[in-house]
């Protein structure tokens, strides 16, 4: 009889590598998948490490250019910031990652699949979110809400004495003090030392981006180009740089945002369980770029478009960090995204100087800025008695609201004596 077959969203840490152990023990036959989304990695001794420990198949995927276009670029096109300020990097990752793991399920014939993730957090939600709609019939594997793997693991300690026992590699020494996400779009930094919100982040934990007293005392000065609201070209003013293809395009941008201490982000957020978490993060490139992007729908979008789609923002990005990524919702949003973004085209000039970004200029083929109808010194085709009818007319309801809250309710504080 063939044993029941599991992939195993795998990385080489303690967690995973002993799921992997534990379940190879348990009867089943492991494949692990490695995703690349762009996390400084030897990935060579991660394939090593998985076969060592039990798996009979590794696949290690580079997906790093199908992250910067199919996800990152689309968050962009939509604005997605949670809660006003996360710009959502581990968030976008998950989607990926998981409809990679699915297709590998899929061609091995495995019935399972598995991850790392803890009871507490968003990601075993995002993960097994997106497994389920990818592939009705998957089943999931989630140690860490299965009472038998809790009982027998209570504790790092356990990990370790379980690991040391099965001769698994540990690099927990090596380990900073708190847990960390990285991708392309950004690291993130949490728990341990960083649990008490009332704590400034130690200098220690910025590992992509200098710190503001250490980044360069001038200005970098960066043009991009948009078309379709998605960067296509991106010219260092001051070198001469220039990059077009996506995947070096949002690199280049997190080295430069980097330098100059772009993207960094201390906060506590509510996850989707209702827990509230502390999460340190960096996010050079997609600060750039949201930046540029709205500057350039500043003067390519339709006003009620916009506002619109600025509706719209809050929701766009709870469904990407509470993994709805591949659902109807989703798509019926992307869909109105997808309209809204057919005319953002143009450039945009940005300065970057110790953690801001700050636009110096933009020009677009499809402006509806009309310099001579905006100014205040040029009558420009915008005949100003017109305003007093637009006015009246639009005063009526206001008038009429007063003169009912006078009559039928007594003093409100917001009304002149």
């Amino acid at each position: 009889m063939s044993k029941r077959k599991v992939v195993l969203a795998y990385s080489g840490g303690l967690d995973t590598s002993v799921i992997l152990k534990w379940l190879d023990l348990k009867g089943y036959e492991v494949i692990c998948f490695v995703g690349n989304v762009g996390q400084t990695e030897d990935f060579k001794a991660v394939e090593k490490k998985a076969y060592a420990t039990g798996a009979t198949k590794v696949y290690t995927e580079d997906l790093r250019e199908e992250f910067v276009v199919k996800y990152i670029w689309p968050a962009l096109q939509g604005n997605a910031l949670y809660e006003g300020r996360y710009l959502l990097g581990t968030s976008l990752a998950r989607p990926a990652l998981a409809k990679a793991q699915i297709a590998i399920a899929n061609k091995e014939g495995a019935q399972y699949v598995s991850h790392g993730s803890t009871g507490k957090g968003n990601d075993q939600v995002r993960f097994e979110l997106n497994y389920y709609a990818l592939n009705p019939e998957i089943k999931v594997i989630a140690p860490w809400k299965d009472p038998e793997f809790l009982n027998e693991f209570k504790g790092r300690t356990d990990l370790i004495n379980f690991a040391q026992k099965h001769g698994i590699e540990i690099t927990a020494s090596k380990k900073r003090p708190y847990s960390e996400d990285e991708n392309l779009m950004h690291i993130s930094h949490e728990a341990g030392i960083l649990e008490d919100p009332a704590v400034a982040p130690d200098d220690s934990v910025y590992s992509i981006s200098k710190l503001l007293k250490d980044a360069p005392d001038k200005e970098t000065k960066l043009e991009i180009t948009f078309k379709n609201g998605i960067p296509t070209h991106v010219l260092n003013m001051e070198d001469g740089t220039v990059k077009t293809d996506s995947l070096e395009l949002f690199s280049y941008l997190n080295d430069v945002g980097g330098e100059n201490a772009i993207g960094q982000l201390d906060m506590v957020e509510n996850r989707y369980i209702g827990i509230k978490s502390r999460g340190v993060y960096e996010t050079p490139a997609g600060t750039i770029l949201w930046a540029a992007h709205r500057d350039i729908e500043g003067i390519a979008m339709d006003k009620e478009v916009m506002h619109l789609r600025d509706m719209l923002i809050p929701k766009f990005a709870e469904l990407i960090y509470n993994g709805y990524w591949f659902s109807p919702e989703m798509d019926f949003i992307m869909s109105a995204f997808n309209k809204s973004q057919e005319a953002i085209d143009g450039k945009v000039r940005l300065s970057l100087y110790k953690g801001n970004v700050v636009t110096i200029g933009r020009e677009s083929p499809n402006s509806l800025y009309d310099q001579d109808l905006s100014s205040m010194d040029i009558e420009g085709g915008f005949d100003a008695t017109d305003a007093e009818g637009f006015i009246n007319i639009n005063a009526i309801r206001l008038k009429a609201h007063k003169l009912v809250l006078h009559k039928n309710r007594p003093y409100n504080w917001r009304e002149v004596e």
